[in-house]
């Protein structure tokens, strides 16, 4: 086991002691999933299930009843999410691709395997890494590390990497360094996040309660 796999487990077992399973992604399907992961961009996840809520409530959580809502009244619906009529867009653009390519079936895109299906949702106008990948691995069940701001922010101030360090160079460190288990990079990305919002604040962070304030600071990256 390398010295980046020995930190990386001890990380993950200090959490998931902590915080136990984190049972994420608060989803009824995976149409959804993909939706949140649009949404989530820029908001707090309770305004994201306001606005999934008000997509229930309209009947409108399936990939051609979107497809056949205007923009503006999607726009309208998802407002709670914040930057709505981006996100109409960037919601409308994804729906354009699922069902114009795959008829609606998420099965089919993820059944192209994780490096395809990668490549083709980063071809969709306004998916991100991050979103992509959350698509990808809370949806699809497909073996790829999300990373985001608490990932970067606990790994940085633990001296585990630099400033500058990237997002694809982040995930090559947990790709490379654990075994490529869509439950394992789920749950350990969801207690980082649980981590990121308890303890490891943009400002203010806890550090002496912190379920990671025993770890060795030293650089894996």
């Amino acid at each position: 086991m390398t010295r980046a796999s020995q930190i990386l487990y001890e990380i993950y077992e200090s959490l998931y002691s902590y915080f136990g399973p984190q049972n994420w992604w608060p989803a009824d399907t995976p149409f959804e999933v993909c939706v949140g992961a649009i949404l989530t961009q820029n908001a707090n996840w309770k305004n994201v299930k306001k606005a999934t809520e008000n997509l229930k409530k309209k009947n409108l959580l399936e990939p051609f009843k979107i497809y056949e809502t205007p923009v503006e009244v999607l726009a309208q619906i998802i407002k709670p999410s914040g930057f709505y009529n981006i996100k109409a867009k960037r919601l409308k653009n994804f729906v354009k691709f699922l069902v114009e390519k795959y008829q609606g079936n998420l099965d089919a895109l993820f059944s192209k395997g994780l490096y395809e299906a990668r490549e083709e949702l980063f071809n969709v106008k306004g998916l991100g890494k991050e979103t992509v990948d959350s698509i990808l691995l809370y949806a699809g069940n497909l073996p790829i590390f999300v990373v985001d701001a608490y990932t970067y922010r606990i790994l940085n101030r633990h001296q585990l990497m630099p400033d500058e360090t990237t997002y694809d160079e982040i995930q090559a460190l947990f790709m490379e360094n654990l075994p490529h288990d869509p439950k394992l990079f789920n749950e350990f990305h969801a207690l980082l996040v649980a981590c990121g919002k308890n303890f490891c604040k943009k400002k203010n962070p806890l550090c002496t309660s912190c379920p990671l304030n025993h770890l060795h600071t030293t650089k894996i990256l």
